[in-house]
């Protein structure tokens, strides 16, 4: 869909805006960026809120770091620099610089405390979740050590759904089973946001691998220092072609100052055994320090049978040399993990969870007629399966190297390398017409005796013998469809401050190269395969995709300091994402032929996977522009206007990208005018962070923001005119247009140093702007809502803490969803509450800490779908949540 009218005024506009900035910082005198500053003696947390107010600074930090800390009186015209060095002096604080200007707040070396004092430094503040502001658009994070509060070796991603206008689900406690993961954050879905860690591109966010990998996979979850979501469109200098609705930041921790071990063990329902260790080296030489950190999770998934495990293995390593005017950081990851998939269910429906056969093939194959019954298999879709399951291995390493050459100017260079090795396994009953066409067409081309209105079926003699035969005598094959990615990169960026401006330009390269196949394998009696071993020898590979992907974008920022107060942003991104799809193995076309009514012989029905070619996504000009206004001593304005492009996925059949169309032809005619999707997003909000001098209520904290989105281009998998109803031929097409709206309410409020509430509400509408034609069906979407995103949510949680002991107790709801894309079906609400607890001892002997902790999941033992796939018409495909669980762990430093 063509963009209005107002489209080139608002670039116009834009222009001009940015023009004028970067005009002005022509002509401003090169004195070293200051700040004029009055703190005053207070609490470290709250001086260092004010101090990023002030001075225009993004500053992170947790309350772990600031607990218990006051500040000194920090008065004068200081660069930003300085003004921390002074807030910090003598508190064991550090200051570490990011590459956006910010900085993190983390802890230093510090003595063991002595035991007169032990009440006063285990005294934590509570506020866990940041809003860490400073910016011109939304940004908000969740702490490393929230995380492992909420669930210890949960996925990071799993902890966002803390946050207001984020909805994440998923059929396990931990967050980590990918096949049925899903968030939505402002109406986008997890392919349509950006996701980095430490700076390095991780993606789209598929499920199906072709340009990244899964947080979770990239670091282990203890290792994660904070996640951070720009709920807006995200940083322009952040490395992503898919961040249409916000970009999600991972940054792992850095080695410790002081040698040491810290080992957890966690014990929990459905045989849960998760084990992590990390050793520190300390520092060593000159400014150097490193940590390996190992880990290793196996637990029953709860809808299996005892014979099923999930989890793996993965190991980190983290090199950090901090110089005086070099800070160069190495990392390596390597995981290996097998994930069995819970398989959706068909609703509105009574049954709840589907449950697999394996790894009793006796009772599955008694599940089925025999080879010659002409009898359906069991009731589909929400019948059982043998096994199903998700393997992924990867290799991720970057190096970093940020250079200091004068107090103005620093250049940071990361150079990245990932590989993945990884397979969709799912062993099923080869009893449909689908899966006997595919059969069939390969193994007996010529068995015409078992074809039925074009298709090879069971219903006239049974199942072709030369099939049943070749696939195991079984009556069962193994689908896989394998992935490998091949990738790496370089990012550059150099920050330049000029008098009163902070000008960014950076530039990202990659090189992409990934495969997607699908094959089949037999499953005999001798020879059932697993779901956690990658089976060999092949009956037929039945396509074959390989893509080969550069991309190049560059970004040019300012940031302006008009006044004290007033700060206004403004830039663009240049964007090119240049493709080649090939099919070294095409399906047969018969393989994929639907039925035709009357057809004695397989019918070629004209889908196809197909050759396909190059297609860039490419877009020179994508322009951001924001301002930030301190209008108080605790409060800020902030506005952000901003447009992106979500490049073309570099996937293959059965997916909403151009090489996904079902002839050369449609690819031809897409590549000549199709368009990549894209939006503009405007957001505007307020911030508070205010002490509150009573004898109850201490402080409070929040931010109120609205945000409005044009979402143009959308891509959909459709029929074409004339195919009628055989839903042969799909091919994908622009489906016009998205507009959204909503606000988001999140505040904490503090009673004391050991009390808090925190509570996130949040309001969406994603409407549809266009009908659109499937086959010879009419969808009348237009002013319908986008499915599967609750218009209401809310997350709170509640803490306490004392001495060594904490507890928190948390909970999130979701409204209703719309089921299906023409909102006929509703899926109804949830409630999901947790709680969690822990006590830490000191002054054990050889040992710094040791910390006992409980969790407990689902604590109403809620039983509600949690991610959906959303229908057509009248059904959609749900799934479960995982039932209450409990859980222990024991943390051992030393």
């Amino acid at each position: 869909m063509t963009p209005p009218t107002r489209y080139p005024r608002r670039t116009v506009l834009l222009l001009s805006a940015g023009a004028t900035i970067l005009t002005q910082t022509l002509s401003s005198a090169f004195a070293a960026p200051a700040s004029s500053v009055h703190i005053a003696p207070q609490p470290m947390g709250q001086a260092l809120v004010t101090l990023g107010q002030q001075t225009g600074r993004n500053i992170i930090f947790t309350s772990d770091a600031v607990a218990n800390l006051r500040a000194p009186a920090v008065d004068g015209t200081l660069s930003p620099d300085e003004a921390v060095k002074r807030l910090l002096r003598g508190s064991g604080l550090k200051a570490e610089a990011m590459p956006d200007g910010g900085v993190i707040i983390r802890k230093g070396t510090s003595p063991r405390p002595k035991p007169q004092r032990l009440r006063e430094t285990q005294a934590h503040e509570i506020e866990q979740i940041v809003a860490t502001g400073h910016r011109t658009r939304s940004v908000m994070s969740v702490s490393g050590d929230e995380m492992q509060t909420l669930m210890p070796g949960q996925s990071p991603m799993q902890a966002l759904d803390l946050l207001p206008g984020v909805t994440f689900t998923n059929v396990d406690p931990w967050g980590n089973n990918e096949q049925n993961s899903s968030i939505y954050v402002h109406g986008f879905n997890q392919n349509q946001l950006g996701y980095t860690m430490d700076g390095v591109p991780l993606g789209a966010g598929a499920y199906g691998n072709y340009n990244g990998l899964s947080p979770q996979r990239a670091a282990i979850s203890e290792d994660i220092g904070s996640t951070s979501l720009s709920s807006g469109a995200g940083a322009l200098g952040t490395a992503s072609t898919s961040n249409l609705g916000g970009t999600i930041e991972f940054t792992t921790r850095d080695p410790k100052q002081k040698a040491g071990a810290t080992i957890n063990q966690t014990f929990g329902s459905y045989s849960t055994f998760r084990t992590f260790a990390r050793v520190d080296t300390g520092n060593f030489g000159n400014g150097n320090s490193a940590y390996m950190a190992f880990a290793r999770q196996d637990a029953r998934p709860w809808n299996l049978g005892n014979a099923n495990r999930q989890g793996g293995y993965q190991v980190n390593g983290k090199f950090v040399h901090k110089g005086e005017d070099t800070t160069i950081t190495a990392y390596f990851d390597w995981q290996n993990k097998a994930e069995p998939n819970t398989q959706g269910l068909t609703a509105p429906t009574d049954l709840y969870a589907r449950g697999a056969f394996y790894p009793d093939l006796n009772a599955a194959m008694a599940g089925y007629p025999a080879e010659s019954s002409t009898k359906a298999g069991p009731a589909t879709p929400n019948n059982k399966y043998y096994f199903s399951a998700a393997q992924r291995t990867d290799y991720l390493t970057y190096l970093k190297i940020s250079h200091r050459f004068s107090p103005n100017l620093t250049w940071d260079n990361q150079l990245y390398f990932h590989y993945d090795d990884g397979a969709g396994v799912v062993a099923t009953s080869i009893r449909t017409n689908a899966i006997l066409t595919i059969l069939g067409t390969y193994l007996d081309p010529t068995g015409t005796k078992y074809i039925k209105n074009g298709q090879f079926t069971y219903s006239v003699a049974g199942i072709d013998p030369k099939v049943w035969n070749a696939t195991g005598d079984t009556g069962f094959a193994v689908r896989t469809t394998e992935y490998s990615d091949y990738r790496g990169g370089l990012t550059s960026t150099l920050h330049y401050h000029l008098g009163h401006h902070n000008i960014e330009l950076g530039g990202w390269y990659e090189r992409n190269n990934n495969m997607q196949a699908r094959r089949w394998y037999p499953l005999t009696a001798t020879n059932t395969l697993t779901p956690y071993e990658r089976p060999t020898n092949p009956l037929f590979t039945q396509w074959q995709n390989n893509f080969y992907t550069n991309t190049f974008v560059t970004h040019l920022q300012d940031s302006w300091k008009v006044t004290p107060r007033l700060t206004l942003t403004a830039g663009f991104k240049s964007e090119l994402v240049y493709t080649n799809g090939t099919l070294p193995i095409a399906a047969l076309p018969q393989s994929l032929a639907s039925s035709v009514k009357g057809a004695k012989t397989i019918v070629d029905t004209s889908t196809q996977t197909i050759a396909g070619g190059t297609i860039p996504s490419y877009n020179p000009f994508l322009p951001a522009f924001g301002a930030l206004w301190n209008f108080t001593q605790h409060e800020q304005l902030f506005a952000n206007i901003q447009e992106n492009m979500d490049s073309f996925a570099s996937t293959g059949y059965g997916s909403t990208s151009p090489w996904a169309v079902s002839s050369q032809a449609d690819f031809e005619k897409f590549k000549r005018s199709g368009k990549p999707e894209s939006s503009w997003t405007y957001e505007t909000g307020i911030r508070t962070s205010h002490p509150i001098n009573t004898r109850i209520l201490t402080g409070i904290s929040g931010q109120l923001e609205y945000y409005h989105v044009d979402f143009y281009n959308r891509l959909g998998t459709i029929s074409p005119p004339g195919q009628g109803i055989s839903g042969v031929g799909n091919t994908v097409a622009n489906l016009g247009s998205v507009s959204t709206n909503g606000m988001d309410l999140s505040f904490t409020l503090r009673f004391g140093p050991h009390f808090s509430i925190y509570d996130a509400v949040s309001y969406v509408s994603s409407i549809y702007g266009n009908d659109f034609m499937d086959g010879a069906t009419l969808y009348a979407t237009q002013g319908k809502k986008v499915p599967a995103i609750p218009a209401w949510s809310d997350k709170f949680a509640v803490n306490y803490n004392q001495g060594g002991f904490n507890a928190q107790f948390s909970g999130s709801y979701m409204g209703v969803r719309p089921g299906t894309i023409t909102n006929s079906v509703m899926v109804p609400p949830r409630v999901l509450l947790a709680f969690s607890s822990s006590y830490t001892f000191h002054q054990i002997p050889h040992m710094n800490s040791l910390k006992l902790q409980f969790n407990a999941s689902n604590l109403t033992n809620s039983r509600s779908w949690s991610s959906i796939s959303a229908g057509d018409a009248s059904t959609y495909t749900g799934y479960p949540t995982a039932p209450r669980m409990f859980f222990g762990t024991v943390s051992a430093a030393f």
